[in-house]
C-alpha cells in the first residue's frame, strides 16, 4: 500500500514539473505586421547620398530572432525570383548580398525600402505585391546571407540536394557602406 502512495506522489509531483516547464513561444505570423501600412519613403529618400529617412530610432527587423520567420524567408527569395539576379547571394545581375559592401545599407529598414520602393537601374518595387510580413520575413533572410543574424536564426540547411553552404556556416561579417554609384 504504501508504495502505491509513492506511485502516485511521484506522478503527481512529475505533472507538476513539467506544468511548471516554460516553453519556448513561436509566433508564426504577427497580425500586426499586416495591418501596418508600408513605408512611404521618396525615391530621394531612398537613394544614396540622399537626405535620411526620418526615423527618431532604428528601426528593427521583427523578424531578425525568429529561426522559423528567416526559413520562411529563404523560401520567398525563390519563390520571387530573387535568385534571377541575386543568385544565391553571391550575385549574378544584382549585387551580391553576401558580402561586406552594401550600396544602400545593412540596416533592415534600407533592406526594406530596396524591396518596397525598387532601386534605380533594375531592382523592381514590389509594393503592393508582397504583404509587410512577408517583406519582413525577406529582410531577415537577406541579413542572414551576410551573417548579420545569430547562428540559431539563420537557416542550418537547404532542403535541396544540391546547394551551397547554409548561411549559418560562413563568417560573421560586419557590412560596410560603400561609396555612392555614380549618377547617370
Amino acid at each position: 500500500m504504501c508504495s502505491r502512495y509513492r506511485e502516485l506522489a511521484l506522478c503527481v509531483l512529475m505533472t507538476l514539473a513539467l506544468a511548471g516547464c516554460e516553453r519556448e513561444s513561436r509566433k508564426f505570423s504577427d497580425p500586426s505586421l499586416s495591418s501596418k501600412p508600408l513605408n512611404t519613403l521618396s525615391q530621394s529618400e531612398i537613394q544614396p547620398g540622399g537626405p535620411a529617412p526620418p526615423h527618431e530610432t532604428e528601426v528593427h527587423s521583427p523578424y531578425d530572432y525568429n529561426a522559423y520567420a528567416v526559413n520562411q524567408g529563404k523560401q520567398l527569395y525563390e519563390w520571387f525570383n530573387c535568385k534571377g539576379c541575386h543568385a544565391d547571394g553571391g550575385g549574378a545581375i544584382g549585387p551580391p548580398l553576401m558580402d561586406d559592401k552594401w550600396i544602400y545599407g545593412s540596416q533592415p529598414e534600407n533592406i526594406f525600402a530596396t524591396i518596397v520602393e525598387g532601386r534605380p537601374n533594375g531592382m523592381p518595387s514590389f509594393r503592393n505585391k508582397i504583404p509587410t510580413q512577408q517583406v519582413w520575413q525577406l529582410v531577415a533572410y537577406v541579413r542572414s546571407m551576410s551573417g548579420l543574424l545569430p547562428k540559431d536564426a539563420s537557416p542550418s540547411r537547404s532542403d535541396h540536394l544540391f546547394t551551397k553552404k547554409s548561411e549559418a556556416s560562413g563568417p560573421d561579417q560586419q557590412p560596410v557602406p560603400s561609396s555612392p554609384p555614380p549618377s547617370q
